[in-house]
């Protein structure tokens, strides 16, 4: 079924088809990416430990939700412990969120699905992963975008100046995408990056959005309070990126109740469940 996994991975003993629903693993970096999906099905909250984790039946896929927080690192930890837990059972894994632009051809709320996943962390984990070949032929079928790469960033990126250099080589920007997919292929499991688009490539952020997040990825509201009252013309650009980041959520919401449905329907009839 995911004959282009990398060679390393492939020597690994892949664990055999489960008499039940496909079981997929899907990451948010926050709770408000998350929240459209959410309200459209009945997601409710596991117990998984320290990790922030919602399961909900979606047609034919049994879906399993962690909620990282922002950064790479804190992706790579949380997707990796949700996958000691259970990984035997995940059949594949989502990289999900927002994303920016870093060029002018993409839109606000464009659902993006990315080849490969590219990052320069050096404590974190650098270099480029691959995601899977039917993972992403799937996402293009259920009508995302194909880009060639995502980069995966340490920090927010708000500048149109870094924007336009991180676009010489990669399509959009992200902070988990590499973390997460490194945690997968750890344990032999497929992966692929999929992200809705809430900021332009020609847009600067309205504030230092590094300035905002806490040590556990999430947003500190008196941080971004304090941001403002420093910064009030920024109030403007502020209320606009949270309703491009809610098209952005929403749209990815749509998109992902097609696709793991999509991907359970014709999954099970390349590989019927139960076989050898």
């Amino acid at each position: 079924m995911f004959e282009d996994m990398p060679q390393a991975k492939r020597s690994r003993t892949r664990r055999q088809p489960k008499a039940n629903a496909m079981r997929i693993l899907v990451t948010f970096a926050l709770e408000n990416e998350f929240a459209p999906w959410r309200a459209m099905r009945d997601f409710r909250p596991e117990n998984m430990g320290n990790v922030e984790t919602y399961g909900a039946k979606v047609d034919g896929a049994d879906v399993q939700v962690v909620v990282t927080g922002v950064g790479l690192r804190l992706a790579a930890l949380r997707t990796r412990d949700v996958l000691k837990l259970n990984g035997d059972s995940v059949e594949f894994v989502v990289s999900s969120g927002s994303a920016g632009a870093v060029r002018r051809s993409y839109v606000i709320g464009q659902v993006l699905a990315a080849r490969e996943v590219k990052a320069e962390a050096p404590d974190a984990g650098s270099g480029t992963i691959g995601c899977s070949g039917a993972l992403v032929s799937f996402a293009e079928s259920c009508g995302a975008t194909i880009v060639n790469q995502f980069y995966t960033s340490e920090r927010a990126i708000g500048t149109q100046e870094e924007k336009q250099y991180i676009g010489e080589f990669a399509d959009a920007v992200e902070m988990e995408s590499f973390g997460v997919l490194s945690a997968a292929a750890e344990s032999g499991v497929p992966g692929v990056a999929i992200r809705g688009v809430s900021d332009l490539a020609d847009e600067n952020l309205p504030l230092d959005m590094n300035e905002v997040f806490t040590d556990e990825g999430k947003v500190s509201v008196p941080r971004v309070l304090g941001q403002v009252a420093r910064h009030p013309g920024a109030l403007p650009g502020l209320m606009k990126l949270g309703q491009q980041s809610k098209t952005a959520a929403e749209a990815l919401a749509r998109f992902l109740d097609r696709y793991v449905t999509t991907v359970a329907e014709r999954s099970a009839a390349l590989n019927p469940r139960g076989a050898a």
